[in-house]
Order: structure tokens, then C-alpha cells, then sequence
């Protein structure tokens, strides 16, 4: 009888998916009806027509290799923007002169427009880097203000206890600091992977390094080959998803050991 909880969790989680497909057929089927033909499938096309699309790219090599490609880059970005978001965050927290002169600018990275900085980045450096360093660049102001406010939560008198007890640092950030700050850390680092996925590909649309997934939208775009479109934007954004219930998932169970 072990099939009974899997087959709930499925039949609870069906409905919707099977919704929003249906209305997707529906008007793909108004679309078809007002243009009197197959024209529709540059406009609108059949989920079946995306999906047949779909299963011919997986079953190419190519489309791992650019599946790769990017993650490969998005991860180098997504790391090194979590690397250099909490060491801004414990340099601003610890010196309120660092503070004051760091956080107007991290601060500006966090509104300013994706597309400004990839068009800079882009002046700068070579194409292939630039989805890289988007990622690190909106990866960062997430994980400093995330952090800077779990930091500023710890309470000060468990410090003191910590003090008077005599524990060394590692000892207080480990029975101490990550407990109080495990909460932020899996909010930063779950918003971070989606924000680094979709600021990537965005640069990789523009700049088009070679293979990429961004790369491939754009062409599919270029000739107007829309099923194939939707495609790689449904393979895009599944992609995402996955990557982040698997980082969220690693994340909670790894945590657990912080609370002793």
C-alpha cells in the first residue's frame, strides 16, 4: 500500500497543470479559428506542438551541451555573488563606516536595470563572461541584505553568554550564529538561485555567447520558429524550478545539524 501516498501527492498536484493546458489549447484553438489555418502556430502554437518540439531537442546532444553551458556559468555567478554577499555582509555589519559606504552602492545594484549592466559588463569584458558576472551582480545585493538583517537579528545576549563561557569563535558561530542565522541563509541563497537563472539567461539572450540557452531562444525568435521557442523557454524555466526545489531541499536537510 506504499503507492497510495505517491498517488495522492499526483492526483493532488495534477489539476492545476491540467488547467492552464487546457486554456492554452483553447485559445491556441481561438488563434487557429481567427486566422482560418495552421498560421497560428506563429502566434500561438499547440501545446503538442511544443511539447513534439521539445522532445526532439532532448533527445540531441546538443541540447545538453547548452544545457551545460549555461549552468556553468550561472553557478560560477551564482557562487561568486554568495562568496562576496557575506563577506559584505559581515564587513558592513562589523564597521559602521564600511556600512555607510557600501550599502548606498550595493543598494544601487539592487534597483538598477538587469539590461544597463549587461550592456556595460558587455563594454567590458568578453561575451561568454557576461552572464557570469550579471548572475554575481544581482546574486549579491540578495544574500548582503539577507544576511546584514539575520546578523543585526542574533540576539546579544547569547553573545554574552557565549563571552562569559569562554567559546571560541567557531564554536559561538556554530552553536550561535548559524542557528540564528539559518533561516536567512536559506531565504538568500533559494531567492538567489532563482534570480541568478533568470538575470543569466537574460544576458545571455542579449550578448549570445556560444552555446547557450539565451543564445538559442534568440534564434528560435530570429526565424520564427515559435514552437520551438517555447520550447527552449519551457526547458528554461523547468530547468530553474528543478535546480531550486533541489537547492531548497539540500539546503533544509543540511541545516538541520545547526540547531544541535
Amino acid at each position: 500500500m506504499g503507492w497510495i501516498k505517491p498517488l495522492k501527492k499526483l492526483l493532488y498536484a495534477l489539476p492545476a497543470p491540467a488547467f492552464w493546458l487546457g486554456v492554452w489549447q483553447a485559445c491556441a484553438c481561438l488563434v487557429d479559428r481567427h486566422v482560418g489555418g495552421r498560421g497560428n502556430e506563429l502566434l500561438l502554437p499547440y501545446p503538442v506542438s511544443v511539447w513534439n518540439a521539445l522532445v526532439s531537442m532532448i533527445g540531441t546532444g546538443d541540447f545538453w551541451a547548452v544545457v551545460l553551458a549555461s549552468l556553468g556559468r550561472i553557478a560560477l555567478g551564482l557562487g561568486a555573488g554568495i562568496v562576496l554577499g557575506a563577506m559584505l555582509a559581515l564587513l558592513t555589519c562589523a564597521s559602521p563606516w564600511a556600512e555607510r559606504l557600501l550599502a548606498p552602492a550595493i543598494r544601487v545594484v539592487r534597483a538598477a536595470p538587469v539590461a544597463s549592466f549587461i550592456l556595460l559588463v558587455l563594454l567590458w569584458t568578453g561575451r561568454n563572461r557576461v552572464p557570469a558576472v550579471i548572475s554575481a551582480m544581482m546574486v549579491l545585493p540578495v544574500v548582503w541584505d539577507s544576511l546584514c538583517r539575520g546578523i543585526q537579528s542574533i540576539d546579544p545576549k547569547r553573545l554574552e553568554l557565549a563571552r562569559v563561557y569562554r567559546f571560541s569563535r567557531w564554536k559561538t558561530l556554530w552553536l550561535i550564529g548559524l542557528p540564528s542565522l539559518r533561516p536567512h541563509i536559506l531565504s538568500a541563497l533559494t531567492n538567489a538561485a532563482g534570480l541568478a537563472w533568470k538575470s543569466g539567461v537574460a544576458a545571455e539572450v542579449l550578448c549570445l555567447p556560444e552555446p547557450s540557452l539565451g543564445q538559442r531562444i534568440y534564434y528560435t525568435k530570429y526565424y520564427l520558429d515559435i514552437p520551438e521557442l517555447f520550447a527552449w523557454t519551457a526547458a528554461t524555466v523547468t530547468l530553474s524550478m528543478a535546480l531550486e526545489r533541489l537547492l531548497r531541499t539540500g539546503l533544509a536537510r543540511w541545516g538541520r545539524g545547526w540547531d544541535g
